[in-house]
């Protein structure tokens, strides 16, 4: 059996993980980006690899970040993962899923309209109602790309002299304005890793500053999370469509906050805090899946 892996980096450590996980179970795993992958129609094989018929050869495909690309690039990418799946592919995430929790504004609405609790926030495309939602919210407000991870791009801006300069400089730019308000949290929040309907490993993650992604330095620390936690991430996960997702709460004083999904989601820093390994797992659920289909 064969399974590829949808990735940027074929030597990253999450790639390298999956690859020893697989191996166990004597699967071999191939790694290709999108640029590796060429489509036909009207003739097959639908979709190849070099020598590889890619419906033929390969049982399933889990996708890892997509990477950075142009709108048709992007556009093309999804239009290659929804046709995978229909022509019979089994995709984790499903493409769908993908694209709901990519997108911040859609991914929060969803949310909200499934009953979870999220932070107040007000997106915009001009620089005036991103100034009224400044003041609307607080005057203490974080800007976030519509679409991005990491934390990459994120703002805190609490001046309105520089909310005035950042939102006509984004305006100018053509950028949506996602402003939501900034929430006290005590420089960590919790990470959740959701498989399936159950929470894999969980984590604290701690920063010296508002920002909390393990990417920019915050430090994972070891976390039980209660059943509400526990079901809040779930339902998160299961809302936006995800059957492997990283659910990103802050505790608040007025209560847990949902404040990202994550669709592709490393746990370089969840396994420094939990003794299953998180790979193992994947892959046995993409087995089971595939045997079941």
């Amino acid at each position: 059996m064969k399974i590829g892996i949808l990735t940027r980096n074929e030597n990253s450590w999450c790639s390298a993980q999956l690859k020893d996980s697989f191996l166990k179970r004597d699967v071999t795993l191939i790694c290709f980006r999108f640029q590796d992958l060429v489509a036909r129609v009207g003739f097959k094989p639908e979709f190849s690899l070099d020598e590889i018929d890619v419906l033929t050869d390969l049982s399933a495909i889990i996708v890892r970040p997509i990477g950075r690309g142009s709108l048709e690039e992007i556009i093309f990418r999804m239009d290659l993962l929804h046709r995978l799946q229909r022509l019979g592919m089994y995709i984790l995430n499903h493409p769908s899923a993908i694209e709901r929790a990519v997108d911040k504004y859609y991914a929060l609405s969803l949310l909200e309209e499934n009953g979870l609790p999220v932070p107040r926030t007000i997106v915009a495309e001009s620089a005036d109602a991103a100034l009224s939602a400044f003041a609307d919210l607080g005057g203490d407000v974080v800007v976030k790309p519509i679409f991005g991870s990491r934390g990459i791009g994120s703002t805190r801006i609490s001046d309105i002299d520089v909310a005035e300069r950042i939102f006509r400089a984004l305006d100018f730019n053509h950028q949506v304005l996602y402003v939501q308000e900034f929430i006290p949290h005590g420089d960590y929040d919790l990470r959740l890793l959701v498989l399936g309907r159950r929470v894999l490993a969980s984590m604290k993650r701690v920063a010296a500053s508002w920002k909390t992604n393990i990417s920019l330095g915050a430090k994972p620390v070891y976390y039980n999370p209660p059943h509400e936690i526990k079901e809040m991430a779930v339902n998160a996960a299961e809302t936006l469509g995800c059957e492997l997702a990283g659910v990103d709460i802050l505790q608040t004083k007025k209560g847990p906050l949902v404040i990202e999904v994550n669709s592709q989601p490393g746990w370089k820093g969840l396994q420094t805090v939990t003794e299953i390994n998180i790979a193992d797992e994947i892959a046995e659920y993409v087995l089971a899946k595939v045997k079941k289909d």
